[in-house]
């Protein structure tokens, strides 16, 4: 048996360095293959005909930050990417055509502009209906684009409404908005016209579980996901002549979560639910058989990426759990697999850990549905429990309107390795378990919210899983957030914290939303505290860890990107001012070029490499020495070097 201490580092460049393949696709005609590969060190999309895989040529020209998304367009005539700049989040859309020497041109050419995709068409495939929020930048006004000539045509000047919705002829069928309660209300457009009254609305229970999911390419049937009346969101066709609806499929502890649909005709043919696991569910038999055939065929999990026009052809993701993620080229008709790339071949034979899925208990029985990775040689049997209590890392998701899921999951990888257990827990207020388990959170921030956090590790602890005095909290966003409660309100806990983009006052947080946000500003009164009245903002003071900073006592490293549109420079600016005041030790780390989180990689790596040190001075695990990782990125470290391996000096 081997124990964590004669297990080789994974290196850190081999789970947060650049892929050599991500994103495959196919071309909606069959063509093409595409995919995200590294040029100069970042990533861009590359393409090479479906026949011939070795005539490779790279479509894009990213220099400073990977992209972070692109897709084919409908007529499989040219590539479409959204970029921001230095983390802004404010998206625009570019384009490239399949001919060689295509020049690359940027659709939507305006300044702090965010676009959005309301709409494509199976029937119009050189269009695409787009939001631009240029004129005022909370609303977004609809654009009709023109693919072949770039030109956009406005359809709707919008100056009230959160979101639409459209059918395959790129028309607006509906407009959507929160109402007083926090909901939604969802009116329905007629010749260009809103309706004046909702046809349907929800209150705040179930306007994270409510909505529109499309219609079909004839306009016939239009899908619902749909909570009212019930708990977890279960998908609806209604009959748009007749208003009847159809319950096509339920989960009882999960809501529903995907579906595929015929790519020509947008029926549904399957469905999909993550509890602790992803399940699918076909409703069409050749679809059943042919996912039967690749579960026979996949260890793990595994899913459809992409999909020709003719169904014919699918490009399907594998995670064999404890080796790297890999995409195979599926051909129906012929019945053959092929792979196509492995997204990180250098982890091919790497010791990586099984990830277990657990349930853990909170105090008031609400059933926390967690995962659990232990290091390695620690548990020779296999049961999720080490023969002794190791440190461990209580890693939080952010949202909090969000959750954590099974599988591959680099930061779980890397932690193990290093002699952590790492839990991620869906603490209440995480999305896909129904609206009960949202709702629950409600007005909970460091309330029941951390208290469900504080019972997961009792449950590690009372399991003989976690060492007590060795237990780190850290996470992004709302998990930064979680961070600083931890330290703050409950600071016999926790051994030491990482808090990376969160907020620490509420209030503040609030008062700098982006303008997009504005639409839904009424739900995060609802769900955090309301600013806006006296009582509301005592709240939000209440619940802020800026106000408790003095209450720190463990170690504390904080990393803040100063281009954040959402948790500002100055939530982490102020906590620190406030700790340096009091004269509580705390590194701080600001990266110049990135927003909400980290994305360039040498900036990921840097502070990755400054975490682990600093965990390994707290909790006592390994570390790979911080070297020249620094030094490669743009890191401005602010405050502490003198707190972490390798950084004075």
């Amino acid at each position: 048996m081997t124990d964590t201490a004669t297990t080789p580092l994974i290196p850190r460049d081999h789970l947060f360095g650049n892929p050599t393949r991500s994103g495959g696709q196919i071309s909606p005609d069959g063509q093409w293959v595409s995919w995200m590969a590294p040029w100069e060190g970042v990533m861009n999309v590359w393409m090479a005909p479906a026949a011939d895989h070795t005539a490779v040529r790279r479509m894009t020209s990213a220099t400073d930050r990977p992209i972070p998304q692109y897709f084919w367009a409908p007529d499989s005539q040219s590539l479409l990417t959204i970029r921001d700049k230095q983390g802004d989040e404010n998206y625009l859309l570019y384009q490239v055509g399949i001919a060689v020497g295509a020049a690359e041109t940027c659709l939507t050419p305006f300044e702090e502009t965010r676009v959005m995709l309301i709409g494509g068409s199976e029937t119009q495939r050189d269009k695409l209906l787009l939001g631009i929020n240029n004129r005022d930048p909370r609303f977004h006004d609809v654009y009709l684009l023109n693919l072949t000539s770039g030109e956009l045509t406005l359809v709707f000047e919008n100056n009230d409404w959160a979101g639409f919705e459209a059918d395959d002829s790129l028309t607006l069928r509906w407009a959507v908005r929160q109402n007083a309660a926090g909901g939604t209300d969802m009116h329905e457009i007629i010749d260009g016209v809103v309706a004046e009254a909702p046809r349907e609305s929800t209150g705040l229970d179930d306007a994270l579980t409510t909505g529109m999911a499309g219609y079909t390419t004839d306009g016939a049937t239009l899908y619902w996901l749909d909570s009212r009346g019930r708990d977890t969101a279960a998908l609806f066709a209604e009959d748009t002549a007749t208003g009847d609806r159809v319950l096509v499929a339920e989960h009882d502890k999960a809501d529903i979560g995907g579906t595929i649909r015929h790519p020509q005709t947008g029926v549904v043919q399957a469905w999909s639910a993550t509890y602790l696991r992803t399940e699918h569910h076909a409703i069409d038999p050749a679809i059943g058989a042919a996912l039967a055939w690749l579960r026979e065929r996949l260890q793990g999990d595994f899913g459809i990426q992409s999909r020709t026009d003719d169904d014919r052809r699918w490009l399907v993701w594998n995670d064999p759990l404890t080796a790297p993620v890999a995409s195979y080229l599926f051909d129906r008709d012929a019945m053959t697999l092929t792979r196509f790339y492995v997204t990180r071949p250098e982890l091919e034979g790497a010791p990586l850990q099984v990830m277990h899925a657990r349930e853990i208990t909170a105090r008031d029985g609400l059933v926390l549905p967690s995962y659990l990775t232990l290091p390695p040689g620690c548990d020779p049997d296999g049961d999720g429990v080490p023969q002794a209590p190791v440190p461990m890392v209580l890693f939080v998701h952010g949202g909090p309107w969000a959750r954590d899921g099974y599988g591959f999951n680099p930061r779980h990888q890397w932690l193990a390795n290093r002699g952590y257990a790492v839990l991620s827990v869906n603490f209440r207020g995480s999305t896909g378990f129904g609206k009960h388990f949202v709702n629950a959170a409600n007005r909970q921030w460091a309330g029941k919210m951390h208290d469900d956090l504080i019972d997961a590790v009792e449950w590690a602890v009372a399991q003989g899983i976690a060492a007590r005095d060795k237990v780190a909290i850290m996470g992004g966003s709302y998990g930064g957030y979680a961070t600083l409660v931890g330290l703050t309100f409950t600071p016999e806990v926790f051994a030491c914290g990482v808090d990376i983009v969160g907020p620490s006052n509420l209030e503040t947080l609030l008062e700098t939303i982006p303008p997009y946000w504005e639409p839904l500003v009424k739900q995060f009164h609802e769900r955090m505290g309301d600013p806006t009245t006296p009582e509301g903002a005592a709240f939000l003071k209440s619940i802020s860890p800026l106000y408790k900073a003095h209450e720190i006592t463990k170690p504390l490293l904080i990393g803040q990107g100063a281009n954040d549109p959402r948790v500002k420079q100055a939530e982490s600016d102020q906590i620190v001012e406030a700790m340096q005041r009091d004269r509580v030790p705390v590194t701080y780390v600001l990266f110049p070029d990135e927003g909400h989180g980290f994305h360039r990689p040498e900036n990921n790596i840097a502070f990755n490499a400054i975490t682990e040190n600093f965990l390994a001075e707290c909790l006592g695990g390994r570390a790979e020495p911080v070297g020249d990782t620094v030094a490669a990125s743009t890191a401005d470290i602010r405050a502490g070097k003198d707190h972490v391996k390798g950084l004075a000096g």
